[in-house]
């Protein structure tokens, strides 16, 4: 995604001149030379449909100004409705002052190096996204009112993350992880004993619960003195609770436990244990991000795309709501010497639009594209 300077069909950089940046209403950027060559008037990676005339569709100043071209004061647009062109241009002009953000960059052939920037890096995926979005046509805008919402999102999530000490979050997470039964022995141990369950169940064999724990146990305890059948039993009871097992009852005798099959491999088995304490720390209003979590369950920060994965599974329509609500809880405790709850009505409408494609109304106007952006401002570093 860091190659978004560049044309993906010819891969020359963006400039002023011949490879001047035209981004479709699929969101697909492709230089305006190699868009003249189109034989069918398509996008050339997904086949969307160009309603618009080539000819007239707008160039995308928000990427030229990136690659540092000599960007035009105005594009002369006719818009299918008249009463729209206001709207289009304060709209385009947010998106364009909102791409600076994107900077400083480095690099060179169209590739960004984003190393120095003061956004992280979910955060500069979610702004270059929004970038590419072509206003003009329906379905750009349709694009952009989501793009709009997943920035913005991910925005109440950071300052969230920015208002928490991360040395309590710690202390909370495992509070609440052992207030369902459950435990994390800390990375090494947590990852022998998930393997040692694997090792015990793979072939499809069905134990008690007292027998599995037994068998992990002892071969945990020449690593590991501190293993306990206590201990192993809870985190038996988190792959439990994440419907790992598939439970055979016994009339009076204990019930046998299985691995269902689709478990029955590490990274499987892992991604769903992992999953079940994001989903713990969630339902206890923990923010946690993709490097702590990472750090906390691997000793590591090389997991951070693996858990940024299942944070965005895990994440409902009506997540982010809830994050709006646990913002204004926060700012309240801060004092909120920024005055960031003066955003809260712009943040409640973000999370009002419906994140699914086939929901979102069809007909969105330049007006609610220009509204939504408006946040952002006071809102980024």
């Amino acid at each position: 995604w860091t190659e978004f300077l560049s044309c993906p069909i010819c891969y020359n950089e963006f400039d002023e001149n011949v490879h001047k940046p035209i981004s479709l209403g699929c969101s697909h950027t492709v230089c305006q030379s190699c868009l003249s060559k189109l034989h069918r008037k398509a996008c050339p990676f997904d086949q969307t449909a160009i309603h618009t005339d080539i000819d007239v569709l707008p160039v995308n100043f928000a990427l030229l100004q990136l690659v540092g071209a000599q960007v035009p004061d105005r594009q002369a647009l006719k818009l299918s409705n008249l009463g729209e062109d206001k709207h289009y241009e304060v709209a385009k002009k947010c998106v364009e002052d909102l791409a600076l953000y994107l900077k400083p960059l480095s690099g060179s052939k169209g590739v960004a190096s984003l190393n120095q920037s003061t956004l992280s890096r979910p955060m500069q995926r979610k702004l270059v996204t929004l970038v590419n979005c072509q206003l003009v046509e329906e379905e750009g805008r349709i694009r952009a009112m989501r793009a709009a919402r997943s920035l913005g999102e991910r925005t109440v999530t950071e300052l969230i993350l920015q208002h928490q000490n991360p040395q309590q979050l710690s202390a909370n997470l495992w509070a609440a992880v052992r207030a369902r039964g459950c435990q994390f022995l800390g990375p090494a141990m947590q990852e022998e004993a998930l393997k040692l369950v694997l090792l015990a169940l793979e072939d499809g064999s069905a134990l008690s619960r007292k027998v599995l724990v037994l068998f992990v146990v002892q071969r945990l305890e020449p690593r590991f003195p501190q293993a306990s059948k206590t201990s192993i039993g809870h985190v038996v009871q988190l792959l439990y609770r994440a419907s790992c097992f598939k439970v055979t009852k016994r009339d009076e005798d204990s019930s046998l436990m299985q691995l269902k099959e689709e478990f029955r491999s590490y990274e499987a088995l892992r991604r769903e244990h992992d999953a079940q304490i994001v989903h713990i720390a969630l339902e206890a209003g923990l923010r946690i991000s993709p490097e702590q979590w990472s750090s906390l369950l691997y000793g590591d920060l090389a997991h951070k795309s693996h858990m940024q994965s299942i944070i965005d599974k895990l994440q409902s329509p009506e997540s982010f709501a809830k994050s709006v609500q646990e913002l204004t809880i926060v700012l309240q405790r801060t004092g909120d010497p920024a005055n960031l709850n003066r955003l809260r009505p712009h943040l409640e409408f973000l999370a009002n639009i419906d994140p699914n494609p086939g929901m979102l109304e069809r007909r969105q106007s330049l007006t609610h594209s220009c509204f939504l952006l408006s946040p952002f401002f006071p809102l980024l570093p």
